[in-house]
């Protein structure tokens, strides 16, 4: 978990990465998306389809102890967060996209989470799985409110919003940064101790959502853009969120096994998005055409 100067120092540099986003794009940009909604609506299926299926699935399928397992399932349920917006924008794909479906699926989270946490974690625990809404509001705060603000700009003046895009670029660099450093010395001890399935599991999690997110979004014939957006949006979860209903719904003397996957699971899917971004940048340099 982070301190609480680096959290203050997390969110600084999150808005100005969001205020940077907001630079390249304009309004025009998401009434594009509202004209034609099927990239948010198979993002949206994508998220609370397949994301709760798999971390049932690697749970049960491995045999997870109940409170790895319940850990694992809460992040699962859990929909996408500012970072899938930061990979998206690094992977040179549809970030208008990126940004309206973590919008949605936050929203649609507060309805969808105690469904699809009844239905998943019932097998594992009789506890009560309580839902912080108020760090839904702040996710949702955290992204609008700066992206409005680098829209505005850049329709006020492109050449400052240039900078401001240049800026939310190092600072979306200095979040990734910051969230792997921190994430390997906090929990150093904590990956001495954990087995190679719990490894497994928690880079399973990411790495099967991006790749059942792009194969979704392709089936429906959405562009390289776009089909790279949803697998990001599909992958990525909100793990402070799912710290947040672990620590909301358990004693503290079970929070630290429940913590332990939702932990790895943040630590690895950083990781795995950063190989995916590269992965997705050198194709975009062999077939510069290929994304829209």
């Amino acid at each position: 978990m982070l301190s609480g100067f680096e959290k203050i120092l997390l969110t600084l540099l999150l808005l100005v990465l969001m205020t940077g986003m907001g630079a390249t794009l304009s309004f025009e940009n998401f009434r594009e998306v509202v004209r034609k909604p099927k990239g948010p609506i198979v993002g949206f299926l994508s998220q609370f389809g397949w994301m709760p299926l798999i971390s049932f699935t690697l749970a049960y399928g491995f045999s997870l102890r109940p409170e790895f397992a319940i850990g694992l399932i809460i992040v699962g349920c859990t929909p996408a967060g500012t970072t899938s917006n930061l990979f998206t924008y690094f992977s040179k794909a549809d970030v208008a996209l990126s940004i309206s479906m973590t919008i949605l699926t936050t929203f649609g989270g507060v309805v969808m989470m105690p469904v699809l946490l009844y239905l998943y974690a019932t097998p594992f625990t009789s506890q009560e799985i309580k839902i912080p809404y108020g760090s839904i509001v702040i996710t949702l705060l955290l992204v609008l409110v700066p992206v409005v603000v680098g829209i505005l700009i850049r329709k006020k003046s492109p050449a400052v919003a240039k900078r401001v895009e240049k800026a939310g670029s190092l600072a979306g660099i200095a979040v990734l940064i910051l969230l792997i450093i921190s994430s390997l010395v906090r929990n150093i001890d904590l990956l001495k101790r954990t087995t190679f399935d719990m490894f497994l599991c928690a880079t399973l999690l990411g790495a099967v959502g991006f790749l059942m997110g792009y194969i979704s979004a392709k089936i429906f014939k959405m562009s390289e853009g776009s089909s790279r957006a949803v697998a990001f949006e599909t992958g990525i979860q909100n793990s402070p969120l799912a710290f947040g209903i672990i620590i909301a719904s358990f004693q503290s003397e079970m929070q630290v096994d429940l913590l332990w996957l939702p932990m790895l699971y943040a630590l690895m899917v950083l990781l795995s998005g950063l190989c995916l971004t590269l992965l997705f940048r050198g194709c975009s340099k062999t077939h510069p055409s290929t994304v829209e």
